[in-house]
């Protein structure tokens, strides 16, 4: 139910069309970042790597700078947000993202890309910094729903990115594909700076000392638990995608059909994702964030069970679909916890932490699913992801469930 304008706080009264700013804007800039994916290995070779072993080194280490770099910066330029506003940051991200896709155009050398990777990486964060502007300014009662359609717009463009970087190059090239790219993301960057609107910020008080009440104690460590939980999560949902392809070889003949199933059994997860982080961030709204979130993770364990046991890639990527639904608004439940657990004033340093920890989950789940896959065949991957997600939500229940969230 839409808030009367009048019980909303200064910071408050922008909230939806902050939130279409950012769904977009966020839209946009994860493209670019997954953009490259298709057509990474090629431009290497165009930028003189030669051997194979060269180009696979050269495009792995492109592809992970930008993730590297972001999460060791996630968490000052949320402290910065709290001190200097949210909207100067989401203005600095866009303006860097635009800026480096564009150069990514004009490199000459692998070296060159890499570098400007990890440029994006450290100037960039525009989700990361939309998820603090939305959950420090949407109302409390909304917050689930609001940050759900803000996950379903990051999860289309991880989709999207991949998808436009397999037609693009065909049509205009690879370097006006980035130079398209830097163009929109600049677009995104004019919407931020004259469509979103932020109070005027007010410097935080200087810290004083804080009597550790048992309220505060327990919201820190409700805080800490969604960190752990955020990372094991994302290490759950990663450690999955270096088998999809050998896995799904097992029951389809032909490269065509194998590189087909696989495609879909990836965009499964991510498809069910967007459809259904609105519709479960308005249900946490209604009973409680952390219920919801362990529900979730339980259903996502109980998924991954059947995958390890299939007998056709219809199997897989039908499971993975459903997956996808369940874990479409853990993370905006994971978001809301951590904001309603901590002091408006921390608000971006402790999503900035929360941030690092799903960056630091997305490298090492496919590292260990990879050496595991490789080491122990295929099906304890899903067996070991199943026990790490039943794990979470054991956690969650034990921590979360017991005190009242909202």
């Amino acid at each position: 139910m839409a808030h009367s304008s009048s019980l909303l706080t200064a910071e408050q009264q922008h909230w939806q069309c902050n939130l279409l700013v950012c769904t977009l804007g966020s839209f946009t800039t994860i493209v670019a970042m997954t953009l490259l994916l298709p057509f990474l290995p090629l431009y290497m070779q165009q930028l003189g790597a030669e051997q194979p072993a060269a180009i696979a080194r050269w495009s792995g280490t492109a592809y992970a700078a930008t993730f590297f770099s972001a999460a060791l910066t996630a968490p000052l330029w949320g402290r910065l947000a709290d001190r200097y506003g949210r909207k100067p940051m989401l203005i600095r991200a866009s303006l860097g993202m635009a800026i480096a896709m564009s150069l990514m155009g004009m490199v000459t050398a692998p070296w060159q890309l890499v570098a400007l990777r990890l440029l994006a990486g450290l100037l960039g964060g525009y989700a990361s910094g939309s998820t603090i502007l939305v959950a420090a300014q949407t109302p409390k009662a909304q917050l689930g729903w609001a940050l759900g359609v803000l996950s379903s717009g990051i999860m289309a463009g991880n989709v999207a990115g991949p998808l436009l970087g397999g037609v693009l190059p065909s049509l205009m090239g690879i370097r006006h594909t980035f130079w398209l790219t830097g163009g929109v993301i600049f677009v995104a960057f004019l919407g931020t700076l004259f469509l979103l609107k932020e109070a005027p910020h007010q410097p935080a008080n200087p810290v004083t000392a804080e009597q550790a009440t048992p309220q505060k104690l327990a919201g820190r460590r409700i805080v800490r638990l969604m960190w752990l939980t955020a990372m094991l999560m994302m290490f759950a949902t990663m450690s999955i995608e270096p088998i999809i392809t050998l896995y799904v070889a097992q029951f389809v003949q032909g490269d065509h059909a194998v590189t087909i199933n696989s495609g879909l059994a990836m965009a499964a997860a991510a498809l069910g994702s967007v459809i259904a982080a609105p519709a479960t961030g308005h249900l946490a709204d209604r009973i409680g964030h952390g219920r919801v979130l362990m529900s979730g993770l339980f259903i996502c364990a109980l998924l991954l069970i059947p995958q390890a046991f299939i007998c056709a890639a219809w199997q897989l990527i039908a499971l993975r679909f459903l997956m996808g639904m369940a874990l479409g608004g853990l993370l905006p439940c994971i978001t809301a916890l951590i904001r309603h657990n901590t002091p408006a004033q921390q608000t971006g340093k402790m999503l900035g932490y929360a941030t690092s920890a799903q960056y630091a989950g997305q490298v090492a789940g496919p590292l260990c699913g990879g050496m595991i896959g490789g080491a122990l065949g295929m099906q304890p991957v899903f067996i070991l992801t199943a026990l790490i997600m039943a794990l979470s939500a054991l956690l969650v229940r034990t921590i979360v469930q017991n005190k009242p969230q909202e």
